[in-house]
């Protein structure tokens, strides 16, 4: 079970970044890991340096994707854009966002600014 859903999230993601392509979007790196958490696609929009992450629900019946990016995961994906950042010697003048791709069935949202470092947690 844990191998097919790792397959639909690698399937997921996957369409998420042609989706972002298609936006104008360059994927710079997927799947990027530290210690602290893991983003899902790292990529550029204009100016902004993009920490994206994928979330995918067949139904709505357990809630909207976007849902499921709480703040626990929010501080993960914060933490490790930081590391991100330090690792590749990106300035802290970047401008940088916090994106979601929430997939519900076939259809494709792309939430810009979906979450803020600045946000009460």
């Amino acid at each position: 079970m844990a191998e097919n859903k790792r397959a639909v999230g690698a399937s997921k993601e996957d369409l998420a970044c042609a989706y972002l392509q298609k936006q104008g979007f360059t994927i710079l790196q997927r799947n990027f890991r530290s210690r602290t958490g893991e983003i899902d696609i790292v990529c550029r929009e204009g100016t902004y340096l993009v920490f994206t992450e994928v979330k995918y629900r067949k139904t709505a019946k357990n809630g909207a994707p976007e849902e499921a990016v709480g703040s626990a995961k929010q501080r993960k994906i914060f933490e490790t854009a930081r590391y991100y950042m330090a690792r590749f010697g990106v300035s802290s003048d970047t401008d940088i966002r916090f994106d979601v791709v929430a997939i519900l069935g076939e259809n494709i949202t792309l939430i810009r600014n979906a979450f803020s470092p600045l946000q009460k947690r």
